[in-house]
């Protein structure tokens, strides 16, 4: 259950002293090949951390080789220097693989404007890179958790063929692509150009879907390995809803996990005109901290998802909307319809349909409700 499922990796994840707990923050995962196949998708932010401008730059010529990532300190706006150790760490990397730096795509998560101690992050190369094991899966994805509570893994098997994931991300969940690093594998044997076009569809309809705060962090990073280990070429097709499933899964593990929530939502808007009309009602929807607070205190006040999708440009008529909250529909005709008395939030997932009837295309946005528990982790942040 883990990014060393497919055959042709191996991972290690090992503790460097970046954190102050002393809990493992350095992971490695290295593809042995006989392909080195790649993908990678970033952050939209414009403000980017050192490990995105570096890796955005190895990742355009398709090869990657392996990932190094830490956790414990973000490594953005940190300058020269910060920059500097980003590179180093790629080239310690390479060093012990007998790679180029530039086939070494390089992770950071934590706290922004700190410096990484670059001894400690070298140092705990050095260490994973003697670590490396095929059941180092595991240890992978639990160095690179910062404020998770869980580790977040997935396999998926095709036919002579397999995917494995792990990710991290508690907070600053949305698009695109939500705070969180991802490595995923495969042994699929499939060329740098069909893996971007099946990860692109991928992480558009999982992880560019998952809006937790409406905050963007600034060090995203999802990247694609594929070894050709297996020696099975499947279609981009089957490769792709593959790829959809793992990423769907390791998106809602992501939501599971969100800072403080009591609540998972899901916001499905229907018959819209549009997909794209669909998405910015669901979205618009979760970024409403009224909607958010009252989900947390049990109220199936649908007012505020009216209102929500009322500032939207989507296209709508104001006087014709339904609206269900866990299958109830409260509001029919943009007029109170079943009693909302009926709802029950006692339970973790929560649903919310909104039905447009402007056409026949629809989306689905993840979200969680606002909680003290999330005022006080991001109050009081620590690595």
């Amino acid at each position: 259950m883990s990014v060393t499922h497919p055959q042709g990796f191996v991972a290690a994840g090992v503790a460097a002293g970046l954190k102050s707990t002393g809990r493992p923050d350095v992971a490695l995962v290295v593809n042995q090949g006989p392909s080195y196949a790649s993908a990678s998708v970033f952050t939209a932010n414009r403000c980017k951390a050192n490990p995105v401008l570096w890796s955005q730059e190895v990742v355009k010529d398709g090869v990657v080789k392996a990932v190094v990532l830490n956790s414990g300190g973000a490594n953005c706006y940190t300058g020269a220097e910060g920059f500097q150790t980003t590179h180093q760490t790629a080239e310690r990397v390479a060093e012990h693989l007998g790679i180029g730096a530039g086939d070494v795509v390089v992770c950071s998560t934590g706290l922004i404007g700190v410096l990484n101690i670059r001894e400690h992050v070298l140092a705990g190369v050095d260490a994973a890179a003697a670590a490396l094991s095929g059941d180092g899966g595991p240890a992978a994805a639990e160095a690179i958790m910062t404020t998770d509570t869980v580790a977040k893994q997935v396999v998926v098997e095709g036919e002579g063929w397999s995917i494995g994931g792990m990710a991290k991300g508690a907070g600053m969940l949305a698009p695109a692509l939500a705070t969180m690093l991802v490595v995923i594998t495969t042994d699929a044997d499939l060329t740098a150009a069909e893996l971007d076009q099946a990860l692109r569809a991928a992480t558009r309809v999982s992880f560019d879907r998952l809006d937790s705060d409406g905050c963007m962090s600034t060090n995203d990073t999802v990247t694609l390995l594929a070894s050709g280990a297996s020696g099975v070429r499947p279609s981009v097709e089957e490769f792709t809803a593959a790829l959809t499933r793992a990423c769907s899964d390791l998106a809602l593990q992501l939501l599971a996990d969100a800072e403080g929530a009591d609540h998972s939502i899901a916001i499905t808007t229907l018959n819209a005109a549009t997909e794209d009309d669909a998405v910015e009602v669901s979205r618009s929807v979760a970024r409403s901290n009224l909607f958010k607070a009252a989900i947390f205190g049990k109220d199936p006040n649908w007012g505020r998802i009216l209102a929500s999708v009322g500032t939207t440009g989507a296209a709508f008529d104001p006087a014709d909307l339904d609206v269900a909250l866990n299958g109830v529909w409260v509001c029919k005709r943009s007029t109170p319809a079943e009693d909302p008395s009926l709802i029950s939030l006692e339970e973790r997932d929560v649903t919310v349909t909104i039905d447009l009837k402007a056409g026949d295309a629809s989306a689905t946005v993840w979200t969680n409700d606002l909680t003290h528990a999330y005022v006080h982790e991001n109050s009081a942040y620590s690595s």
